[in-house]
């Protein structure tokens, strides 16, 4: 079949002038001259029969080139150029008695070559009633389609930076030091770990110039062997040792191989990444520095493994940016744990060891609070007074810092100083530090209990108190009946001087029945943000009555820690002062018995201070002044 457009002249055929309205050969042949897009006709074998000029130039093919051959086996290939079966020939089904069909997914073989993508569209060619063919049409889609990828490439690089955003997003929640900073290394390996990569691990330095301590690994696929290699490491030769300093000290992370650390020995990281490699797998890694501008800290290690690539420079940037971040947390924990060690020096160095006083045993703890610097105004106090009276005392400071802890210091030394030069009754020792504190300090408001322990050895005692604000004694027996000490209760310590409120102190006594426990404490044993006092209190009645039942043969200190391993206090610090009474009679005159086993050493005071007083075994060596065990007075 002879070419349509190539068999007919501009003007033949009826109506060219359009004489009757209708369009001549000519008007179609300018139309599709002019289309804009490649038009071919093919004869029901699927032979080329015509190719207007636009296809010339989309295929770089004449129309004499392709007129009379098959357009399948002329043009259509997949992307590579290779051919496309003519089973699977879309473009073909017009000509098996499908209606029109179209598409975007074809390709066009040029003539030198090379491939254009098109959008298409075949229609059955039908004249006079029969059919002769195929009309197709199409267009150069390689503009629309790289601008489709483009569109795509952006999309999926901004879902790319929006994954990468949560998950630093992510690592910003994890990354909040814990009172273990393994903890949080290890939960922030759970995220990167397969996100960036199929194994982790973190090494720190311990202070010690050539160990590391391997402190996390992880790995997606061998998580059993990844436990195994925590730990120290051996010590690193001269140049690993060099290797690592210029690693950790710049802040530029390093990318490893895997065959040169596995088959270099002198590779520059082979001492420490070598293991890595060998349990876990992988063909390359990146190392990353942690540190902050003063310090470094360790290196953070992320490897691709299997058929994974490797990290790209945008992953690299992120890992150096978690490494950054991870120094920084290493940093603040460092600080963390430096201020609560100079905290918790300070504040032992105002704790009072504990007197050895007869046959009573006593115990105190100090629970330190669990922010750094808040060890505050807690204390306890056991001393004995100039009339062998055993003198107790629990208080507290308004604060929690440093200046509290110094005020404290000035208000425990105040009270010991009065108490000691005046033998009077509690509550005219606790009216004349309610002046001093206010005359000749700048410490605020404080509650505290002063008590003195009086009786003679063996019994009967007497518990002689008053209360400045601060929550009562708890009373234990033996068999387990708790009760509070509400008595002596009156405002707190400069208050009433303060304000020339004329509020006093009453004293109260209360006998201390034999092999009883008199607990005093502050009030972060029984309240905290997530509990009210009184459910506190109840707790600790509670708690300190079934310990009693169970004490049994064991001590007051085991009393003290299981009490506290019991109502487990959070938030803010404690004091907790504890004294046991021994049974009645024992250490009276013409006692037998051998005495209880002596007091436990244990003290939360620095361990280079000596208890406050002591007395010995024997009362008549204390003061020689009574003849009459009976008028001895105080334990």
């Amino acid at each position: 079949m002879t070419s349509r457009w190539a068999g007919h002249r501009e003007g033949d055929g009826p109506g060219h002038d359009g004489s009757d309205g209708v369009p001549g050969p000519g008007f179609a042949r300018a139309v599709l001259h002019d289309l804009g897009a490649g038009v071919l006709t093919l004869d029901p074998s699927g032979r080329i029969t015509s190719v207007n000029p636009w296809a010339e130039q989309l295929l770089g093919r004449s129309a004499a080139e392709m007129t009379g051959l098959d357009a399948h086996d002329l043009l259509h290939r997949y992307a590579d150029g290779g051919p496309v079966p003519r089973e699977r020939c879309a473009l073909r089904n017009p000509l098996r008695g499908a209606s029109a069909e179209e598409g975007s997914e074809e390709y066009f073989q040029r003539a030198d070559g090379s491939t254009v993508p098109i959008i298409w569209a075949a229609t059955p060619l039908v004249v006079d009633g029969r059919p002769e063919g195929l009309v197709l049409v199409f267009h150069d889609f390689s503009l629309h389609r790289s601008a489709a990828e483009e569109a795509q490439g952006r999309t999926e690089a901004l879902e790319t930076l929006t994954a990468q955003l949560h998950l630093v997003a992510d690592i910003s929640t994890v990354l909040v030091p814990t009172e273990r900073i393994s903890v949080t290394i290890r939960r922030l390996l759970r995220m990167l770990v397969p996100e960036l990569g199929g194994w982790s691990a973190v090494d720190v330095d311990p202070g010690q110039q050539d160990v590391l301590e391997r402190l996390a690994v992880r790995s997606s696929t061998h998580p059993q062997r990844a436990r195994r290699l925590r730990g120290p490491l051996s010590p690193l030769p001269g140049p690993s040792r060099a290797a690592l300093a210029r690693l950790v000290n710049g802040d530029r992370p390093v990318v490893l191989s895997a065959e040169d650390v596995l088959h270099d020995p002198r590779a520059p990281l082979a001492a420490t990444h070598r293991a890595l490699f060998e349990q876990l797998g992988g063909h390359t890694a990146v190392v990353v520095p942690l540190r902050t501008r003063q310090r470094s800290y360790g290196i953070l290690t992320v490897a691709r493994t299997g058929s994974s690539p490797a990290h790209t420079e945008a992953e690299v940037a992120l890992l150096a940016d978690i490494g950054r971040r991870v120094g920084l947390v290493l940093d603040n924990a460092r600080l963390y744990h430096e201020q609560q060690n100079v905290a918790e020096t300070m504040q032992r160095q105002l704790l009072t060891p504990l007197p050895q006083v007869d046959h009573v045993r006593m115990a105190a703890r100090y629970w330190p609070a669990e922010s750094a610097m808040e060890i505050g105004g807690d204390w306890y106090d056991a001393f004995l007074l100039a009339d062998g009276v055993l003198a107790l005392v629990i208080g507290d400071v308004v604060g929690h810092d440093l200046q509290a802890a110094a005020h404290m210091a000035e208000v425990r030394n105040m009270l010991r100083t009065l108490a000691w030069d005046h033998q009077e009754p509690p509550s005219v020792i606790m009216h004349r530090l309610d002046e001093a504190v206010t005359h000749t300090s700048d410490a605020p408001m404080a509650t505290l209990v002063f008590a003195r322990v009086e009786g003679p050895e063996g019994g009967p005692w007497q518990f002689h108190w008053v209360n400045a604000g601060h929550p009562p004694p708890l009373l234990i027996t033996s068999d387990g009946e708790t009760r509070y000490l509400e008595g002596g209760h009156g405002p707190l310590i400069g208050m009433s001087e303060a304000l020339r409120l004329g509020l006093e102190w009453p004293d109260a006594r209360e006998e201390l029945p034999p092999e009883s426990i008199l607990l005093l404490y502050t009030d972060g044993l029984v309240e905290s943000r997530a509990r009210p006092i009184d459910l506190g209190m109840a707790k600790l009645r509670h708690h300190a009555g079934v310990l009693a039942r169970r004490l049994g043969e064991r001590t007051v200190d085991d009393f003290c820690d299981e009490l506290l391993a019991r109502i487990a206090p959070r938030g803010d610090d404690v004091a907790l002062l504890a004294l046991r009474l021994p049974a009645a009679g024992v250490g009276a005159a013409g006692d037998t018995a051998p005495p209880p086993p002596a007091q436990s050493p244990h003290s939360e005071a620095a361990p280079d201070r000596a208890a406050p007083g002591s007395r010995r075994e024997h009362p008549e060596v204390l003061d020689p002044t009574h003849d009459d065990p009976e008028d001895q007075g105080p334990v």
